[in-house]
């Protein structure tokens, strides 16, 4: 009779396995990335910023995204709002639009766009005429950069005010606050922790766009295009210093990222535990 593997043994199996994956997929890739990059010495590193095409790209990614975010945020507390506090006809249809980023290829989104709002678009002939430039322009890679990332602060920010409930509201509006004083004293104390994690995926993810971006762009250096593009463009160039320079700004982002995710989330338990010793 073949012989059962015990539990333990499994267990370790099974962590094996994965930390292997992990260590193909994601570590290995990341530490090529700064192998490469640092590969020539830290001087080599730092005149790779001198290129101008870089520094535009980096000003330009930093404008889309303080253009986005601030948009995303702004929508994405009024949709949680609308969309925890409210049962309505639809609203099931709305979660559907509300997740279609997620499901959509930023290429198709950068189409979309084009099509809508290019030359031969449905509003071409009108942008033209009133000398409005969208596509290959500023207001393009914004529209793009929004759709892809719409959803991240909604979704982040819905599942706290359902669990919240909406008896603390009712209790503050029956003492008297108005709506401002309301959303500052009660809501905000209760999602900020969500709310900043939705702004932190956001603008991650706003600044590591690529494919969307790329369509309605025409990733021309030094003009259109962003950190993303510029990587992939510099590389196809043959200047690979100056691409992985790039791609560690972008890699450095992803880790700011994940150290303040953590930060959060950490921060939330302990909140959450200080509130069940207090009850």
């Amino acid at each position: 009779m073949p012989t059962k593997r015990s539990p333990r043994t499994a267990k370790w199996l099974l962590i094996f396995v994965g930390v292997a994956y992990l260590f193909v997929i994601l570590l290995l890739p990341a530490v090529n990335v700064f192998y490469e990059a640092f590969g020539g010495g830290l001087g080599k590193f730092l005149e790779s910023f001198k290129d101008p095409d870089l520094f535009q790209a980096m000003i330009l990614t930093v404008t889309v995204a303080l253009i986005a975010v601030p948009l995303n945020t702004i929508f994405g507390l009024c949709a949680a709002w609308v969309l925890a506090r409210n049962r309505f006809p639809g609203r099931a249809l709305f979660l559907s639009i509300l997740d279609l980023p997620f499901s959509v290829s930023p290429i198709v989104a950068g189409l979309m766009i084009v099509l809508l709002y290019g030359r031969n678009g449905w509003f071409g002939p009108i942008l033209e005429q009133t000398n409005i430039k969208i596509i290959f322009a500023l207001p393009g890679m914004v529209m793009a950069t929004v759709f892809v990332t719409l959803p991240f602060v909604a979704r982040e920010v819905i599942p706290v005010l359902e669990e919240m409930g909406s008896q603390q509201e009712e209790s503050a509006r029956i003492l008297g606050a108005n709506d401002w004083q309301i959303f500052s004293r009660v809501i905000f104390p209760n999602i900020r922790l969500a709310l900043i994690y939705g702004v932190l995926l956001t603008n991650a993810r706003a600044m590591g766009e690529f494919g969307a971006v790329a369509v309605v762009s025409g990733s021309i250096l030094g003009q259109t295009a962003t950190l993303p593009i510029y990587v992939e463009q510099a590389y196809k160039n043959y200047q690979t210093q100056s691409a992985f320079a790039a791609a560690v700004i972008l890699a450095l982002l992803g880790i700011f990222t994940l150290i303040i995710k953590e930060f959060l989330e950490r921060k939330g338990r302990v909140h959450t535990h200080s509130n069940r010793i207090n009850y």
